[in-house]
């Protein structure tokens, strides 16, 4: 048998299998290792948030003595904390212990708990539930500690006495704000639907093949889990649009990976941020990991030390050893700048290239964006506006009819197919600014990658 104590700064040092009395005189770091160094009784001793006080080198100095010394009395420190980055004198004394989440079975009873918490204040009332949403919620609170997961139980419930599908959005939003702090992943809340999108009929039919296995429990018959696709094409041509679409129709979150704040001067702390990133990806599985512009974070630099090296390899060991269900979105306007490895099946499943939209796919799209600002498309000649906009992408086509939009409210009028017709033929689309560059584009993609559309 060996004395329990625990020692908090606020209060001293408190042994716990005994009634003895509060030590207060032991509150301060230096006065309660050097009490422990100098106790000739073996015990454990467990130091709640004591990391602030690791950068002292008397504290140091203290905690290897005690270490180097066990053999003659073996006292046992356990480090309590939510972050704890030991010194490197004392790191190789340590063994390091993280706590698993509960697993599925218990969020099941914590919710349970929560609801028939709920029940006793509003005993006139019954939740309202079904499997699925529960399901789903179970899902979502995967990851987290006991205490959080019960945190954002309680939340989707009280507010209305019932837990359905859209109490989910606000769960899986509180559970990134939880986990991606000191990361350099974004949320996006805003997803979509395919229903947004015009065209890619053929990049819809392939995940919608793949929906069922990525969100369901149940293991398909010799086949995993889909890992991911890139997404190459013209800049405009809402590639940005379908990652959010995958997102929004499968119902799970979507995270990006932005390199434009991924990238740090500091020796190590780019490879770090990628790290904590895909850290936070794999405990919010399911979900969709979009990483935009993959070529500019990725691509082979020899002016920066070999970090992108680093970081590509860091990343290319996740994607092929990861077990969680994180689904890759990744896309890119050069694919002559992307990383070949990057490219090879097993670590993304397939390359589609989205192109410049075709006559159907032009009519659906001016379709969409005239009835997302409230106009009726039946009094629009949709047929003369997709003749007009050859050419153009998806995002000039939209910028086309807001600008009739500006113009009509100028002129004191209702929007109508002259205004838009006229904004089209003022501008001039990126297939005709940077011809040769799109023209370059397409005819690599032709043979070499599978038509979104």
């Amino acid at each position: 048998h060996r004395p329990l104590f625990r020692c908090k700064v606020t209060e001293g040092l408190e042994r716990l299998d005994t009634d003895a009395e509060l030590q207060r005189q032991n509150a301060k770091p230096v006065e309660m290792l050097t009490q422990l160094k100098a106790t000739i009784k073996g015990g454990v001793y467990v130091l709640l948030d004591f990391h602030p006080f690791l950068d002292e080198p008397v504290h140091v100095r203290l905690m290897k003595d005690i270490a180097t010394n066990y053999h003659e009395v073996d006292h046992t420190v356990v480090l309590v904390s939510h972050a704890l980055k030991l010194p490197d004198e004392i790191e190789r004394f340590a063994a390091r212990f993280e706590f698993a989440p509960p697993a599925k079975e218990e969020l099941e009873e914590l919710i349970r708990d929560q609801a028939r918490a709920w029940q006793k204040t509003n005993p006139t009332r019954r939740i309202s539930t079904d499997r699925e949403a529960l399901d789903r919620l179970i899902v979502n609170l995967t990851g987290i500690p006991s205490s959080d997961a019960r945190r954002l139980a309680r939340g989707a419930i009280r507010d209305d006495g019932a837990l359905t599908a859209e109490d989910l959005p606000g769960v899986m939003h509180a559970k990134f704000e939880l986990l991606g702090r000191d990361g350099v992943l974004s949320f996006e809340y805003d997803t979509a639907r395919f229903g947004d999108v015009g065209g890619l009929d053929k990049l819809k039919h392939w995940l919608e093949l793949r929906h069922k296995v990525f969100v369901s429990d149940r293991q398909a018959p010799g086949v995993g889990p889909p890992r991911g696709i890139m997404l190459l094409g013209v800049q405009g041509c809402r590639k940005s649009l379908a990652a959010k679409s995958v997102a929004g129709t499968w119902g799970v979150p979507l995270l990006q990976l932005d390199f434009s704040i991924f990238y740090n001067k500091f020796h190590g702390e780019t490879e770090r941020n990628l790290r904590e990133s895909l850290k936070t990806a794999s405990l919010m599985a399911p979900c969709v990991l979009w990483i935009d512009e993959t070529e500019k974070g990725l691509g082979s630099d020899n002016h920066d030390g070999g970090t992108s090296r680093r970081v590509l390899g860091t990343l290319l060991t996740w994607l092929a050893e990861r077990k969680q269900l994180v689904f890759i979105v990744a896309t890119a306007n050069d694919i002559e700048s992307s990383p070949p490895e990057l490219l090879r099946k097993g670590r993304l499943d397939e390359v589609f290239f989205v192109d410049l939209p075709d006559y159907d796919t032009r009519r659906h799209i001016a379709r969409i964006h005239l009835e997302k600002r409230e106009l009726d498309s039946r009094e629009f000649d949709l047929d003369a506006l997709a003749s007009a906009c050859e050419g153009f992408s998806g995002s000039e086509i939209e910028q086309a009819i807001v600008s009739s939009l500006y113009s009509a409210f100028a002129q004191n009028t209702g929007a109508g197919t002259a205004h838009v017709l006229q904004e089209m033929s003022r501008t001039r689309p990126l297939s005709v600014l940077m011809q040769e560059k799109v023209t370059s584009l397409r005819a690599w993609a032709s043979n070499r990658t599978v038509p979104a559309h």
